[in-house]
């Protein structure tokens, strides 16, 4: 299944409610589940962004409705890149036609 990172990026808001109830980051775990996408995991971040997810999606319209449906809360913005391990890129890599 395609592996995705998921920046997020916490509002005003989104710093007030994670303050008042650390606990509502599990809620947003659920959901995210709950849309058929599976978390492998999560670091807090300190820098540019607050959060990374390292999440595993059926498709990229999963991940793509995951990240509108979050950034609609108003309480986070997500910049999602897909990955690709480096086994199946130097696989790609080797092969003599184009992939196009």
């Amino acid at each position: 299944m395609p592996i995705y990172l998921m920046l997020t990026t916490l509002t005003d808001e989104g710093r007030k409610a994670i303050q008042d109830d650390p606990e509502s980051l599990k809620d947003i775990n659920k959901e995210v589940e709950h849309l058929g996408v599976k978390i492998i995991d999560q670091y807090a971040l300190l820098g540019q962004y607050d959060f990374v997810s390292i999440l595993e999606a059926p498709s990229n319209e999963a991940v793509a409705k995951l990240a509108i449906r979050l950034s609609s809360q108003g309480t986070m913005q997500t910049l999602t890149l897909a990955a690709i391990t480096l086994d199946d890129l130097i696989k790609t890599l080797r092969k003599k036609e184009t992939p196009w």
